[in-house]
């Protein structure tokens, strides 16, 4: 009998499972059906498939319960699918720019994971996932923020730990979008805005520094963008050595040396901390870089240029939808208590007390 060299399901290394399965996707599109349908066995589990790809001629699998799913969405999904015209079909790049309403948009509009739990939960809620052969990730539409900042486990813990954690993700995105660019704004124009003790100490801090404010964050975030793309790129012990090595020895010499002042590198360090609690690594990603368009902001204009920014992002993620959902749903539902299922997990679900 032949068989083909395949790797074995093995747990996640993206997205961590802390109470929930350890199986992982792989590179065998076979397998990754299996791996849904151990999840739901329901024959309202559809799967249809297409070729793309002139040269790879790579299948995909379309997956959506049938009832809960929109049919014009799985078949408009279906016909863009069909308008693929690439040699290969070997990345995500290659699916995102025919799949999504606006491809340069920088935040992520074709979510991804590894793990069949949040695949099949997501299938549940409505979404149409697609698996690629040769791909070890599963791609849902239509994507929206509340998607990306869910993690599994929020179902499996207690529903006011669930909400608490929910939460406090919301709060670390925001310390990591926002936290470098108030620091920039009040200390270069605002500091009426800091108590008198940490001025003094602030003050104290940056007498000896021979850098600006600007300078010293937009240094220290470029730098921290260095220590992570070397420790994601080298070998998992080699990178673990030049993170801690970047992160104690670097910033405490820096400090003796009185390149940096300390606060700087609190403030930096907080945003990165942050950063690392959001689910999606690329949300994360996009984060980061609006982290360094708001610094820029607030070295023009201060505050002004704060609101400004966080202004355009508001735009743009009212302006983006996904496959005729809105990128900001269920907040911009017309729905009574969108804003509660938003931030909140309920006790019970309403299917569940049918």
């Amino acid at each position: 009998v032949r068989t083909s060299n395949v790797r074995a399901v093995s747990e996640p290394t993206i997205e961590k499972s802390v109470s929930g399965s350890k199986d992982a996707f792989v590179e065998t599109l076979r397998i990754n059906t299996s791996l849904v349908r151990r999840k739901l066995h329901t024959p309202a589990l559809k799967l249809q498939q297409t070729v793309v790809g002139r040269q790879s001629e790579t299948t995909v699998a379309v997956l959506y319960v049938d009832g809960i799913a929109d049919p014009a969405r799985v078949q408009r999904i279906l016909d863009r699918l069909d308008t693929i015209d690439e040699q290969a079909l070997l990345g995500r790049g290659d699916l995102e720019p025919y799949l999504t309403h606006r491809p340069r948009a920088l935040l992520p509009q074709l979510g991804q994971t590894e793990r069949p739990d949040k695949f099949a939960g997501a299938l549940l809620d409505g979404c149409v996932g697609l698996l690629v052969d040769g791909l070890p990730m599963g791609y849902l539409l239509p994507t929206t923020f509340h998607l990306l900042m869910h993690a599994p486990e929020d179902e499996s813990h207690h529903y006011l730990l669930a909400s608490a954690l929910i939460v406090l993700r919301y709060f670390a995105l925001a310390i990591s979008l926002m936290f470098p660019a108030l620091y920039v704004a009040v200390a270069m124009y605002h500091q009426e805005m800091i108590p008198y003790k940490l001025l003094q100490n602030v003050i104290d801090s940056k007498q000896s520094v021979p850098f600006s404010t600007a300078a010293e964050t937009l240094g220290m975030l470029l730098s921290f963008e260095l220590l992570q793309e070397a420790g994601i790129r080298l070998p998992d012990p080699v990178g673990q050595t030049v993170s801690v090595i970047g992160a104690l020895i670097v910033g405490q010499s820096a400090v003796e040396a009185k390149v940096l002042s300390p606060i700087v590198i609190i403030v930096v360090a907080m945003a990165g901390i942050a950063g690392y609690a959001q689910p999606s690594q690329e949300l994360g990603a996009a984060i980061r870089l609006w982290r360094v368009a708001l610094v820029l902001g607030a070295v023009v204009l201060g505050l002004y240029g704060v609101m400004a920014g966080l202004m355009l992002l508001l735009w743009q993620l009212c302006d983006t939808e996904n496959l005729g959902v809105s990128y900001l749903s269920p907040l911009t539902d017309s729905r009574p208590g969108s804003l509660r299922r938003a931030f909140l997990r309920s006790p019970l679900r309403k299917e569940d007390r049918k």
